[in-house]
């Protein structure tokens, strides 16, 4: 992994990240279901259990986690050579995981968070990751000039 493939992904994960979290706040913001507070939450971690975090220090810790998804996003975009249209199948194959995690992180948490079966949550939830996934390439090709096919 090359410093450059690094400085692209830290790059594209903090804007697509900054965009998932934008997303999900402005859905909190129109249904009332909590669903920015859910991606945002750390309180199941036992160092984080008895404080409470700023809203800076959990959105911090989100985009850290985007920052991996993104720098492991051009890394295997450029690894593997993938083309463009490839790269949107990357994007939505890295991000998929990531809708599965509603249902431990509404499990697990402290904090009132939408329920494990609130189906508008998980459909907001999905949605909000969609959008992140297919900001990825868009992206790379911004961050980086990437001319493929």
């Amino acid at each position: 992994m090359t410093f450059k493939q690094i400085r692209a992904g830290t790059a594209v994960g903090i804007i697509s990240g900054i965009i998932l979290g934008l997303f999900l706040k402005w859905m909190q913001g129109l249904t009332g279901i909590k669903v920015y507070i859910l991606l945002l939450n750390v309180d199941f971690i036992p160092v984080f259990a008895s404080k409470h975090l700023p809203e800076s220090l959990e959105f911090f810790f989100h985009l850290l986690i985007s920052c991996v998804i993104g720098v492991a996003f051009v890394y295997l975009l450029e690894k593997l050579t993938i083309s463009s249209k490839g790269a949107w199948l990357l994007s939505l194959l890295l991000t998929f995981p990531t809708v599965f995690l509603y249902f431990p992180l509404s499990y697990m948490a402290v904090k009132e968070v939408p329920g494990m079966l609130n189906g508008t949550a998980i459909l907001l939830w999905t949605a909000g990751h969609l959008v992140y996934a297919l900001s990825l390439p868009p992206l790379y090709k911004f961050t980086t000039g990437w001319k493929s096919d």
